[in-house]
C-alpha cells in the first residue's frame, strides 16, 4: 500500500493569506476615503442651511419695517452669527421737478455671517419716496 501525504495541500500558503489581506486593507481604505468625503460633504451642506437660514432670518428681521431704514449701516446679532446692513443712495443727486413727489434709489447690502466662518453677501435696491419739493 502506498501512503500519499495530503498534509502539504492541507491550509494556506503564506502568499494566500499576504493577498488576503492585500485585498482587505485596500478595501477598508477605500471604504474610508467613502466616508471622510461624505463627512466633508455632509460638513458643508450642514453650513449652507446653516448660512441660508441666518439669511431667511436678517431678511425677516432686519428688513421688517423697511419705512423706518435710513442710510447708513447696522450691525446686529442674527441666528448663529451676525449681519451687517448698509444702505447708501444709488448713483448722485436726483432731482425732483418743483412741487412733485419722486422715487430716490438706495443700495441695500446685507452681509450675513455665520458662526462657523460662512459668508452670504445679499444686494438689492429700493425705491424711497422723496418729499414734495
Amino acid at each position: 500500500m502506498v501512503e500519499t501525504d495530503h498534509s502539504s495541500e492541507a491550509g494556506f500558503t503564506l502568499i494566500e493569506v499576504l493577498v488576503a489581506l492585500a485585498v482587505v486593507t485596500i478595501s477598508l481604505v477605500a471604504i474610508g476615503a467613502v466616508v471622510s468625503r461624505n463627512a466633508a460633504s455632509v460638513r458643508k451642506l450642514e453650513q449652507h442651511v446653516t448660512l441660508v437660514t441666518d439669511a431667511r432670518l436678517a431678511l425677516a428681521t432686519a428688513l421688517a419695517d423697511r419705512n423706518r431704514l435710513q442710510p447708513g449701516s447696522l450691525t446686529q446679532r442674527s441666528g448663529s452669527g451676525s449681519v451687517v446692513m448698509q444702505i447708501s443712495p444709488l448713483g448722485g443727486d436726483w432731482e425732483q421737478p418743483a412741487g412733485q413727489q419722486g422715487w430716490v434709489p438706495e443700495a441695500v447690502t446685507l452681509r450675513v455671517r455665520t458662526g462657523s466662518g460662512a459668508i452670504a453677501d445679499v444686494q438689492t435696491v429700493r425705491l424711497v419716496r422723496t418729499p414734495r419739493g
